[in-house]
């Protein structure tokens, strides 16, 4: 039992059962089986149509066993994969220590793929962007639960320290459908350590010139053979007060972060059981400094406060029905609780979100062809929302719970041995919209060993929540021209496209290219409006055309088996019709290209490595033509950092920095001399908020 048997020719493989038998099927007249099975040495045999039906195979030859094997080699810390149907990028965790990166939000400083740009120059607020959309259509996991959805969808990249992460699965185009049906360009996907294979102890410390301070610890405590938890800690403060373009204004919010999270982990036989519990605490402050002006007597400095305690807890099942088909049964259930306490200026802003999440899934193999994934889900969401700026509105849905239940279907079929395809459907009901339907298909297609061919066509929806998605606009007197359409309904959008990926073996290493399109065409769009009035936002259903296009080209090769280089350039499309005109999505770059260099010494003692981003033009939110207050377009810019680590046997310092050209947007917040005026406005923010950076930092692990 378990001898392998090949085909040369056809590549066709088996498995011997308990009683040694196989079945191979061949489309070649003649053909040349391989027997293998470990402690022997493997037979070859011809094989015709004379022969093939009634075979005999002994291995009588031990090989004889070695004392001890080592491999040595290195592993990319991004890495592509070669397998996965769905284009999938994985960032491990010696790529997130090349940068300061600190949390999720600063986690793709050397990647071509993700951008994150702040929502604004007041709150801190940060936003992923995906093939030219925003992060709102890209789908959140952590651990392969849905997370950071409506109120977390601002400061959520916050919320995941780097230290924790072991980690980071990118998805581009039309995901899987078995995590439901919110992905529109994309999914993200965060690993946590896990406790039954990380390091006992381990401790990180990071200081930057700019005030800030952070600490993390995680622990992994195995209590026996089957059972294993992990506890991790981290607090962050960055309360020094810094206004270095002189607009009366932080450049950054005073932040302070407390963050846990205990883990479990239990496998015994056939079944597996995670539970985790993470409470957040932040606080988070910005506004006018203690020496701004009041442009009138008597006007009140203008401060921003927002407070934040999130609670999450999730639990994983999983039961293995019968191993050798792959058989299993898995039951997901999470829940999370945010509230947040926010004054805007004299706006007080009051959100409360609950979320139930849950999710049955059954897999199984058909063959050795064919697998199929099935399953049923639940998501519920309670939003409440307070403020003093809803008063005069009656209409406005203060509370509001939605549900969607639903079941999917997800087929994967193996034609050939270089093929795969998996085709996916999900039927949801939602209790405001109704019923929809979720159709995907991804192809993998491999013509020779050094290139995989991809693509992929699917839907993805969204039920939009617009104050609690947006609450950043109230750091901006828009929101005194602001109205939102009565009849807002589901935004929808198809995305497709193609990613061709070669490996070129030259002087001993390996050089990857790769090359991609993908586009995203809406069919309803919430269309947040900031085209037609200067002064005001309006949300309304689409009318029109939105699209985002994008094409992507990449290489990575290793000089001398110690110097990485990874050189990227991505070019966007992305456009949108405002008040009945199609017009270039503002604050969006049209290109950006990247170059990352990492050096490492022989002996792995000194690590050096660098990163450069050119980011291209765009356009910005037209500007009032009688009084314009910016420019209606904004102009590339490059950013530089480095970074040098030294490795010790338990133990890495580094020292680093950030935007070493000191390049900043020109006061990005717009009339900030007179906040309580109708011009103040700071959500015009193309570009970095903050200059220069030095930092350093230590790594310490049991």
């Amino acid at each position: 039992m378990g001898a392998t048997l090949r085909l040369l020719r056809s590549g066709e493989v088996a498995t011997t059962d308990a009683d040694g038998n196989f079945t191979l099927h061949s489309s070649h007249a003649t053909d040349r089986l391989v027997a293998a099975y470990i402690g022997f040495r493997s037979d070859t045999i011809d094989v015709t149509a004379a022969n093939a039906n009634a075979l005999a195979i002994v291995l009588r030859e031990e090989v004889q066993q070695v004392s001890e094997v080592v491999v040595k080699g290195r592993v990319a810390n991004t890495l592509k994969s070669r397998i996965a149907t769905v284009q999938t990028e994985k960032i491990n965790y010696e790529e997130l220590t090349r940068a300061a990166c600190c949390n999720l939000s600063e986690s793709f400083e050397t990647n071509a793929s993700v951008d994150v740009s702040y929502s604004d120059a007041a709150t801190g607020a940060k936003q992923i962007r995906l093939l030219g959309l925003p992060g709102t259509y890209v789908q959140m996991l952590t651990e392969n639960v849905p997370n950071f959805r409506g109120a977390a969808s601002l400061f959520g990249l916050d919320y995941v320290p780097a230290p924790w992460m072991e980690s980071i699965q990118v998805s581009k185009g039309s995901a899987s459908v078995r995590n439901g049906y919110e992905s529109v360009t994309g999914q993200i996907n965060v690993e946590y350590k896990k406790p039954m294979k990380a390091a006992p102890l381990t401790l990180n410390l990071f200081a930057s010139d700019a005030g800030r301070m952070e600490g993390n610890a995680d622990a992994a405590i195995r209590l026996s053979k089957h059972l294993s938890t992990g506890l991790f800690a981290h607090y962050s403060r960055d309360k020094q007060s810094h206004d270095a373009d002189g607009d009366g204004f932080l450049d950054l919010p005073l932040t302070e972060q407390f963050n846990v999270f205990n883990r479990w982990f239990y496998n015994r036989k056939n079944y597996v059981s995670q539970v985790g519990v993470k409470l957040i605490h932040e606080t988070r402050e910005n506004g006018q400094t203690a020496h701004a002006k009041p442009a009138r007597i008597g006007d009140p400095l203008y401060r921003i406060d927002i407070r934040t305690l999130r609670g999450e807890v999730f639990t994983k099942n999983g039961y293995v029905l019968d191993e050798e088909a792959n058989r299993s049964v898995a039951l997901i259930l999470a829940g999370s609780f945010h509230k947040q306490d926010a004054t805007y200026g004299a706006l007080p802003y009051d959100l409360r979100q609950s979320n139930v999440y849950a999710n049955l899934l059954f897999d199984t193999d058909l063959g050795v062809k064919h697998k199929i994934s099935t399953g049923l889900s639940l998501n519920m969401d309670r939003t409440e929302q307070t403020s003093n700026y809803f008063a005069d509105d009656p209409a406005f849905l203060r509370l509001r719970t939605e549900w969607t239940a639903g079941a999917f279907a997800e087929y994967t079929w193996k034609p050939m041995r270089n093929l795969d395809i998996m085709a996916g459907l999900r039927a949801d009901r939602h209790n405001e919209y109704g019923a929809f339907v979720t159709p995907r298909l991804h192809l993998h297609y491999t013509p020779i060993e050094a290139l995989s061919v991809r693509a992929s066509v699917g839907k993805g929806y969204r039920s939009v929540n617009v104050f609690v998605e947006n609450n950043f606009l109230f750091a901006s007197n828009r929101v005194r021209n602001l109205s939102v359409a009565p009849d807002l309904r589901m935004e929808s959008a198809w995305n497709w496209g193609a990613s061709l990926t070669g490996y070129l073996p030259i002087a001993g290493q390996e050089l990857t290219l790769s090359a991609e399109y993908y586009q995203t065409d809406f069919q309803n769009q919430v269309v947040a409006d900031v085209m037609t009035d200067a002064h005001g936002v309006r949300f309304y259903n689409l009318d029109g055309r939105a699209y985002a296009r994008n094409i992507q080209l990449e290489a990575a090769y290793t000089f001398f088996k110690a110097l990485d280089v990874r050189a990227a350039w991505r070019w966007t499309d992305a456009k949108e019709t405002y008040n009945g005109l199609l017009m270039e999505k503002p604050l969006t770059n049209r290109y950006k290209g990247l170059l990352t260099v990492g050096y490492r010494t022989p002996r792995y003692g000194w690590q050096l490595d660098a990163t450069a981003q050119f980011n291209g033009a765009g356009s910005m939110p037209t500007p009032d033509a009688a009084r314009p207050l910016w420019e209606p377009t904004f102009d590339p810019y490059t950013m530089l950092g480095a970074q040098v680590t030294k490795r010790f046997k338990k133990m890495s310092v580094y020292l680093g920095a950030e935007n070493l050209l000191n390049f900043k947007q020109a006061h990005p917040i717009v009339a900030s001399s007179d906040p309580w005026g109708n011009d103040f406005d700071a959500t015009m923010v193309w570009g970095p908020v903050h200059g220069r950076k030095i930092y350093a930092g230590l790594r310490w692990s049991l």
